[in-house]
């Protein structure tokens, strides 16, 4: 059953906290990225997508491929919150140990209800212009998202990609960039920046939609007017902040791809009652 605005909130709060808690408990993992995205996830996974987690490959379901692999962590506590039986919730701290479901990267040999083993950044978005051509191929109502990473928007695959979902006019499928503004240990802007985004996007011929992504009623907002949009792909730019949350982590170019300390872990939580 679809959520309220509030309800979500609250399930992103122990979200961020589980996802706090299993890279601490690895120490190893990308915080920051994963704390940009919860808004996102948990209005896909809560309201907009048509999924039944007790029927994972139900065929008619929406789809989600998270391109930003490193991300995994955000996805395995929303799909755990969802009721996935291949995510249980008291196996999130194994994130990263060995035989572990909860693989650094998303790997469908782990989890079968994942739609896609992603994480060599730059080829989500042409699985899901893939999907999205089945569905209709199929005459099936299914949407399918797929979010990238501002740094991954480096990759040329993603342009490739880009071109081909306007050519098609692939209006099933909507592509979200989670712009938090850093990639590896410094900002996107000093490595390779790709703004204007949103200008590109639309050059390229996609819908665009820019946004707070860390905002639950603009996200919802969002996603409606992408399944509104017909002819055309959409792009959500998705404005965020890398660690949103955690006042130490927040737009902190360090918890890219640092686990927090077991003092940081608890000084974290404390912040996320």
């Amino acid at each position: 059953m679809p959520k309220s605005l509030e309800e979500l909130q609250v399930i992103a709060k122990r979200v961020r906290r589980e996802i706090v808690e299993m890279i601490g408990a690895a120490g190893s993992g990308h915080p920051g990225g994963s704390l940009s995205a919860v808004e996102m996830l948990v209005e896909l996974y809560f309201n907009t997508m048509r999924i039944d987690p007790k029927n994972p490959k139900w065929p008619q379901r929406d789809r989600f491929i998270l391109s930003k692999g490193h991300a995994a962590p955000v996805l395995y506590c929303v799909m755990a919150e969802a009721g996935y039986s291949d995510t249980p919730p008291d196996k999130l701290n194994t994130l990263r140990k060995m035989g572990s479901m909860y693989q650094g990267h998303p790997d469908m040999r782990f989890i079968p209800s994942l739609e896609a083993s992603t994480g060599s950044l730059g080829l989500g978005l042409s699985l899901a212009l893939g999907m999205g051509i089945a569905a209709r191929l199929d005459h099936s109502p299914s949407r399918v998202y797929c979010m990238l990473g501002d740094g991954e928007s480096q990759e040329g695959q993603v342009w490739e990609a880009a071109m081909a979902g306007a050519f098609h006019k692939l209006d099933n499928v909507c592509c979200i960039v989670d712009y938090n503004g850093i990639q590896l240990d410094v900002f996107v802007k000093d490595i390779m920046d790709v703004a204007p985004l949103a200008d590109k996007w639309r050059a390229f011929g996609w819908h665009v939609v820019e946004l707070n992504g860390n905002d639950p009623a603009a996200v919802r907002a969002a996603f409606e007017e992408a399944a509104a949009t017909k002819g055309k792909p959409t792009c959500l730019v998705a404005h965020t902040i890398k660690g949103k949350g955690v006042s130490f982590m927040e737009n902190n170019p360090k918890f890219h791809g640092t686990a927090p300390t077991p003092a940081e872990v608890q000084l974290a939580l404390q912040e996320l009652q």
